[in-house]
Order: C-alpha cells, then structure tokens, then sequence
C-alpha cells in the first residue's frame, strides 16, 4: 500500500513540475507528458478506487425521473437483538435444540433457534400463539441494546426513496403507530392503511464462537419469527389499489406477495387470484415493479409466474436464491443446479434472465408487460431489459451497486479501504449459447451486452468487509436502481 502512495505523490510532484515548466516545452510534448502522467495516477489508483470513479460519472439522473411513487403492501417493525439475551430474558434455559415448521409456544421457540443456532443456519418461523408472541415481542422490543427497524420489503423500498427530496411516497401497509413513527416525514400512510398495533418481526442474531449451553454456534446467522397476520394475508392490497386514483402515482412498487406462503394451499390460492384482480385495475400507463423474496413452496412461486402476475409488472427485482428457486419451479434454464457454489456464475445467471424474459416477457406475440429485471447477489448486479422499454440503465445498475457498498458499510460514500472486490475479473455471458468472454475494466466498470433483442448491463459490487447491516440490503438496492431508471413511453 504504502509502494503505491510513494507513487501517486511522485507522479503528482512530476505533474506540479511540468506545469511550471510548461512554457518552456513544445505543446505537442507537454500534451503527451501530461496524458502519461494522468495515465500513471490513474492506474496507480487501487481496482476499488478506479471504480468507485467511474462509476461516479456513470451515475447521472435520467432526462424523465420520477415524482410520485407508490408502495405497497408488506409492512411491520424489525425488533434486532441477540438471541441468546432473549431467550435468557424470558427465563428459559438452554436445551436440546429440535426443529419446528410453526412455533406454538416459548418451549417450541428455544428448540427452534438451539436447532438452528448449532448449525449456523438462517430460518424463519411463523408463532401461532397471538397472546404469547406479543409478550414475547414486548419483552424483545423493550430489552437494552435491541434495535427498532423499519421493516417489510415495501416499507423498506418506500424509505429508501423518500431520502430523495424531490420524491412523494405513497406507502400502503399495516402500518401501527410505532412504524408511523420510524418513517420518514416525505411517507404518506393513508388513513385506512393504519391499525392499531404494529406488525414485530424478531430477528434474533448470533455470533461465531457464541454459547449457549452445550450449542456453540458454527457461523454467525440470525433466526427470525413473528405472528404476522396481516402481511400474510395481504390484507391492505385492496386498499393500496384504491388509494392510486387520488395519489396518481408514476411508479408503482409491489411486494409480499411471499408473505402468503403462511396460509393454507386453498386460502393462498384465492388470495393470489384476488391479487391478480387487484392488479389488473391498476392503469396500464403506470410502470409496476415487483419485488421478489425469499420462498420455499415451489407450487405457489409457479402460480405466481403462471397465473398472470408476471405478464402484470413491468419489472422484476431479485436475489440469487431467488432466481434459483424460480427457474426451478418452473423447469427453466439450469433448473437441476441445486445450489450455487461460491459466486453464482455469470453465464449460469444470464441463461436464467434471458429465459424469463424471453418466456414471460414483452414480444410482438406475447401481451405481457414485462421488460426489465434487476439481479442482484453480494458479488454483482445485472439488469436485463426488453430493447426499448427502459433508458439510463448504465446508471442505473451501478446506482444500485454503489447503494449496496454504502448501505451495508453504514457510510455515506464508498470508503475504499472498508471494502473489496469479489466479483470475477472474466467470465462468459452464457452457459447454453456460444458466449462472450469478457475481461473486466475498473475504469468502466459498467459491461454491456445483446442477446436476440435483450440487453444485459452487468457491474461488480463493492463487498462491505465489516457489514454493519445487511437486513433490507436488496431492497435498497433495487430502490435505487429504480430511481435512477427511466421508462420510455409506448
């Protein structure tokens, strides 16, 4: 580190030198000597700072952004702590860990997160029991060191774009007067999206190397719960829609619709063809995105793409366990990987965007509207787009990974030395079809490529060394690929 600083300060000195001297010098050499020593500056920057350069010049508004955005409908109060701390709040004393589908009491709760915890596993758990879960989420929310969040993609998507001044933000969810308070002042919770006691979440963490009793936890990973009622059975759809004729929003941004995966087969598929209904009133002039999340029933996540929510929305934002499992649901491309390894490969997850969009998007044959995606994994970004739907995608795409950098570093701009890059400096666009090779430049981070009328614009991400927060990560990401987007009219 310290070769390179020597060398940025002696080609500075050697710049200084040559202006004074510059008189004295022909105008063709000092032109040439000036553009070799920028040259030199430039290349002794490190890989993370030359990107973080460009994409700063990348990053411009689009000629027609946004005014007024509206966001629905999963919504509730992210309650942080330590798992452990809790546990041992609420009296209860370590045990033999054992796995429960639904949570139906404190015992079922201890051998739910011990069985977890011992394996370093990530998991999620509905709490039936309504009167032992909100003393459970009282004594968590009130504990010292708990963190109270904004939570809930859509809520966490609205706050995002309400830090932009010049935005107004519709948010409709089950909104309880503790998140009211937590949102920011540029939100706009409609009367009827109000209820009187808030939506918890609780996340409880642990560290590597963290005891309890005989448990020693493998990795660090959080295990979360909740008696979510509301956000399960998308309860302030309707609502939502209905509130769009006096907000006259330009942007709509839709999710929960994984939050129903907690009712019952019959119930999950009557309320997603009420959805569906819900959705099909919304103007077809108003862009929708959907945001996708984590799900496990691979029937419901096929409904979803099949029973006309796809062919609804004009674009699509997702992670890499989410293209996985969708491609898998609906025997696309790759559909027989059952995990990835290590970074998901480049040319893998291309062959996957390309299908989705080639099968459930926008043709001259097909009437869907679906024309943009956003991927987004710790390593990278692509966004893939129908030719001549979207515009400023370059923008766009490293917007998002910037957003991805700052956020999960807690900093305002990317600190360099806070972050690294993982991402491959070569890969092939596709695994199916004679692919590209292409070789990473830091000084354009931004790489561009056709695929039969689909463009693909692919930028590394900076990863957070020490990340301070990673709840909410994909949502704030694809926040800000959105708000630098923009859509052409038709």
């Amino acid at each position: 580190m310290w070769q390179r600083s020597v060398c940025v300060g002696l080609l500075a000195l050697a710049l200084g030198y040559l202006c004074l001297l510059g008189p004295e010098l022909p105008h063709s050499a000092l032109r040439h000597l000036s553009a070799s020593l920028l040259g030199g500056l430039r290349r002794a920057r490190s890989l993370e700072g030359r990107m973080v350069a460009a994409w700063q010049e990348a990053i411009v508004r689009p000629a027609r952004g946004w005014e007024r955005v509206a966001v629905g409908v999963n919504a509730c109060i992210d309650v942080v702590l330590s798992g452990v701390k809790l546990l041992e709040a609420l009296g209860l004393e370590p045990g033999d860990g054992r796995n429960h589908a639904v949570l139906s009491s404190r015992q079922d709760l201890k051998e739910a997160f011990a069985h977890f915890m011992e394996r370093g596993a990530a998991a999620e758990r509905f709490f039936s029991d309504a009167e032992s879960f909100h003393h459970i989420a009282q004594t968590a929310s009130e504990y010292p060191g708990a963190q109270l969040y904004v939570g809930g993609n859509a809520a966490l998507i609205g706050q995002k774009l309400a830090t932009n001044p010049d935005l107004k933000i519709l948010l409709c969810g089950p909104v309880g007067p503790k998140l009211h308070e937590l949102l920011d002042d540029n939100v706009v919770v409609p009367p009827e999206s109000m209820q009187e006691r808030d939506e918890f979440h609780l996340i409880l963490e642990y560290q590597a190397g963290e005891k309890w009793g005989q448990v020693t936890a493998p990795h660090a990973n959080r295990f979360i719960f909740s008696h979510d009622l509301s956000n399960g059975a998308l309860n302030m759809l309707e609502v939502f829609v209905s509130s769009l004729d006096e907000f006259q929003p330009d942007l709509v941004v839709l999710s929960g619709l994984h939050m129903m995966e907690g009712q019952t087969k019959e119930m999950r598929q009557r309320r997603l063809l009420e959805a569906v209904a819900s959705i099909s009133d919304i103007p077809t002039d108003i862009p929708i995105h959907l945001e996708l999340a984590s799900m496990t029933d691979q029937d419901f996540m096929s409904n979803i793409i099949h029973q006309q929510v796809f062919p609804l929305v004009n674009s699509i934002g997702l992670n890499e366990q989410e293209l996985l499992f969708l491609t898998q649901s609906a025997s696309g491309p790759h559909a027989s990987l059952a995990a990835w390894s290590g970074v998901p490969d480049v040319g893998v997850v291309s062959d996957i965007l390309f299908w989705i969009l080639k099968e459930h998007g926008k043709t001259a044959e097909r009437a869907s509207d679906l024309t943009r995606v956003h991927f987004h994994t710790l390593a990278y970004h692509i966004l893939v787009t129908v030719d001549g739907h979207w515009g400023n995608q370059v923008a766009a795409v490293a917007a998002g990974a910037r957003a991805a950098a700052t956020q999960a570093c807690a900093t305002e701009a990317i600190d360099t030395s806070k972050v690294f890059l993982k991402a491959p400096l070569e890969f092939v666009t596709s695994q199916i079809e004679a692919p590209s090779k292409i070789s990473l430049n830091p000084d354009e981070p931004v790489v561009h490529w056709h695929r039969e009328g689909i463009s693909f614009h692919f930028t590394p991400v900076l990863v957070c060394k020490d990340p301070v927060r990673t709840v909410g990560l994909g949502d704030a990401i694809s926040a800000e690929g959105l708000l630098y987007s923009e859509v052409y009219p038709q």
